[in-house]
């Protein structure tokens, strides 16, 4: 309907201004102070990272009340994989803050959104453009897997500390003498996190495939 368009549109648009802001933010510091940049790039921009992927959560919702027609399991696996690493990592341990690896995943994370969020506000108009819409299904296939490989990264990085500092690591007392060690969780979640990009970038080939193959690529221009 005309009003969930509209709605749709109104949040493309604060995601497309988050992401926009974070990226162009961490361009101007990094051509400004260069590396030193990198190491303070979470308390720079982390509060507007944060709340940014908390809106995200609002996608699964319009596929679950079907506003949005993307697949459910691939949206949930991308959006649960941001949460975890960006709150449950990332925001947690603040040694892990000011690793170059946080810079390089937050850079992935809105080059890939600003493209995707400025995509989707111009076809809630019936715009598209040839090259915006082969940016937005193709960019993603290379830059995920990297994503991916940051986020497994930076949970590598965060092993330690949450060793030492028992973080989330849970003992019961008797009579039940059971203990949840975190950093046992962590790795367990690599393995996930390595069998969702297998399936996530199948996913994404096929939508590729589905919009850019021969006869389906929408290239109206304005």
């Amino acid at each position: 309907s005309f009003t969930m368009n509209v709605y749709l549109f109104v949040y493309d648009l604060m995601q497309f201004c988050g992401h926009s802001w974070i990226f162009t933010n961490m361009m101007i510091r990094f051509m400004t102070f260069g590396k030193d940049s990198l190491a303070d790039t979470f308390y720079s921009i982390g509060l507007v990272m944060r709340l940014c992927q908390l809106l995200s959560v609002l996608e699964i919702l319009h596929i679950l009340i079907g506003i949005d027609k993307s697949r459910l399991l691939p949206r949930f696996l991308q959006i649960t994989e941001r949460i975890i690493v960006l709150f449950v990592v990332i925001n947690s341990q603040e040694e892990v803050q000011g690793k170059y690896i946080v810079c390089a995943l937050f850079f992935l994370w809105n080059l890939l959104d600003v493209v995707r969020y400025t995509y989707n506000m111009l076809a809630r108009m019936g715009i598209y453009y040839l090259t915006l819409t082969w940016l937005n299904f193709s960019l993603c296939i290379p830059l995920y897997p990297l994503s991916v490989l940051a986020k497994g990264f930076a949970i590598c990085v965060s092993l330690p500390y949450f060793e030492s500092f028992g973080t989330y690591s849970i003992k019961l007392p008797f009579p039940f003498a059971f203990s949840i060690h975190f950093p046992y969780v962590l790795k367990m979640y690599l393995v996930v996190l390595f069998i969702g990009m297998c399936f996530i970038i199948q996913n994404l080939f096929s939508e590729r495939k589905a919009h850019l193959g021969t006869g389906n690529i929408k290239n109206k221009r304005s």
